[in-house]
């Protein structure tokens, strides 16, 4: 492996000791003798084992539970429902004080995607747990489901999640989706020589760890729980655990110790609060451990994406202007999604100096799994799009797809449209690398170019910005009018279209509706009507947080007191 020290020399320290050097894992001795020890291997003697009855159904209210046959059966103890929970709903963030409580932990009357948890079962043994949830009778009335992203955006959607009170989550209160402005994109997109759109899908992904989600719960006397968990965060899981069952922190001991397998996909507390629930409720310590067909299909997948881009573009190859819609997916509850469209509306315009960009990151609700963390969510989804989007604009101009990065990488000194100065910008070098690397022939121009050259200046600027936000309607029905988002395109991912080309509906109507003062239609744009929208309900009210723990940070939140 050959370390390009020359690059940025006076910047960092390029004595590398772990980069490229044989690295002894601490853990590798154990995993390699089967020592490594999980949660799973603890002996506790006297175990209850919780199993959960979950919705057949994608959508439903539910009529009646009949548990009858389930309580007769050989080793069941107790059966938990939702009356039994401390705290009806909980939402993870909210020990940051962000977000809206919106998941109860068992359901509410309601099921919002197919395998939500209705009741669970504790018995003296799994096969005992089992049989019993195999008797348990549910009568559901079926509901309308809304499984697509824009869809569930239209007007007169089935709405998804009561807690909400939309299909889609609110920002800071007051906005409908995630946003970034900088500059007038719709003058850049006139005066640009091409507009260049694209449609980018990412799918569902399941982590599939080789160790499933689980915990096993043991009672103390003096009214402590010690919890062995395969948690990815050991004090998010404990405050959150504590949240939902309104008890003190330091009642709950978490040890961690080895996950097996996580990526992303053992942050969002599910199985910890219904064990210690459990355990409170019998004095019986509690295994509760997910089956690999539960780990598929109710664990938390990353969040599908769609992504739509809309690139000014000049014949030299400067992008001018960039329009993001970002549609994440968050099914049914919010977790850790809302987060996640947090981190792509501050990713999207990529590590380009463009002076004009648009982002509307939508976080929205569907009657699909809820989704949350998986290795840089919020992020990869947008940088395969962008990617693929910048090879889209190179084939539309004619330009080599690697001289294009370069034309329009950051430079220092640069004004990034989140109104930060760039510093220490590399990509133009590691283009140049990879360029070398793989034989890429690059222009002596783009060989010779530099990070360090170029930036600044008239760059530097902050550009006159309309102000364009996207807002609710007021609860009187006065102020800014109800908008839905962007609807989409139904061209091919990265295929090209000029602005000369007025592009289909996304969704089969004209709609690309807006708060902002419209200009005239021009060529090459949709005529854009705005469809009504109903009032959404109430927000339901938050209960006042009662203090328990020390101070928590967060890359996100910063450090908030609990």
């Amino acid at each position: 492996m050959r370390i390009r020290k020359e690059l940025f020399a006076d910047e960092r320290d390029d004595a590398l000791r772990l980069v490229g050097q044989p690295v002894r894992r601490q853990d590798i001795e154990g995993h390699v003798t089967g020592r490594s020890t999980f949660f799973d291997d603890h002996p506790v003697a006297g175990l209850l084992h919780l199993r959960c009855v979950r919705s057949s159904e994608h959508h439903a209210r539910i009529r009646a539970i009949d548990t009858s046959a389930a309580e007769r059966t050989p080793g069941v103890r107790r059966i938990l429902r939702y009356a039994d929970l401390p705290k009806k709903a909980h939402n993870i963030l909210t020990i940051f004080n962000f977000g809206i409580d919106d998941e109860p932990a068992l359901a509410d009357g309601k099921v919002r995607y197919r395998g939500e948890p209705i009741v669970a079962v504790l018995a003296e043994s799994r096969r005992a747990a089992d049989e019993a949830v195999a008797k348990v009778r549910v009568d559901y009335e079926p509901l309308p489901a809304v499984f697509d992203v824009e869809e569930a955006l239209k007007p007169g959607a089935p709405l998804v999640n009561e807690y909400i009170g939309r299909n889609w989550f609110r920002y800071w209160g007051d906005y409908d989706c995630q946003q970034i402005r900088f500059g007038d994109v719709e003058a850049a997109l006139r005066s640009a020589d091409l507009v260049v759109e694209g449609r980018y899908q990412m799918s569902p992904i399941e982590h599939a760890p080789l160790e499933t989600n689980g915990c096993i719960v043991v009672p103390a006397e003096d009214g402590r729980f010690t919890v062995y968990t395969c948690t990815q965060g050991l004090f998010f899981s404990l405050d959150n655990t504590a949240a939902q069952l309104k008890i003190e922190s330091n009642r709950l001991h978490f040890i961690g110790g080895t996950v097996g397998g996580g990526f992303g996909g053992k942050v969002d507390t599910v199985v910890e609060p219904l064990a210690v629930l459990a355990a409170m409720l019998t004095g019986r310590p509690v295994r509760y451990v997910f089956s690999r067909a539960e780990e598929m299909q109710v664990s938390s997948p990353r969040g599908a994406e769609r992504i739509y881009i809309r690139d000014g573009v000049m014949r030299d190859g400067r992008i001018v202007a960039r329009e993001i819609t970002h549609y994440h997916d968050a099914g049914a509850y919010s977790r850790l999604s809302t987060y996640g469209t947090i981190k792509s509306a501050a990713h999207h315009p990529g590590p380009y100096w463009i002076p004009n960009v648009r982002v509307d990151s939508w976080c929205v609700f569907t009657n699909r799994t809820p989704s949350s963390a998986m290795r840089g969510f919020g992020v990869t989804g947008g940088d395969f799009a962008l990617e693929s989007h910048m090879d889209a604009v190179a084939r539309a101009i004619g330009m080599d797809p690697m001289e294009l990065r370069i034309k329009n990488a950051y430079r220092d000194g640069d004004m990034k449209a989140h109104r930060k100065l760039t510093q220490g910008a590399a990509l133009i070098e590691c283009v140049q690398v990879a360029a070398e690397l793989a034989g890429w022939p690059l222009s002596e121009d783009a060989r010779r170019d530099s990070s360090r050259v170029g930036g600044g200046g008239e760059r530097a600027r902050i550009p006159p910005t309309p102000i364009a936000r996207t807002r609710a309607p007021a609860a009187t029905g006065t102020g800014a009018r109800a908008e839905l988002p962007r609807s989409g395109t139904g061209f091919a991912a990265g295929e090209p279209r000029r602005a000369m080309t007025p592009p289909p509906s996304r969704t089969g109507g004209t709609g690309s509706p807006s708060t902002r003062p419209e200009p005239e239609p021009r060529r090459g744009e949709p005529i854009r009507n705005e469809p009504e929208r109903r009032e959404p309900p109430p927000e339901p009210p938050r209960p006042a947080s009662g203090g328990h723990g020390a101070i928590r940070f967060s890359s996100v939140f910063g450090s908030r007191r609990r």
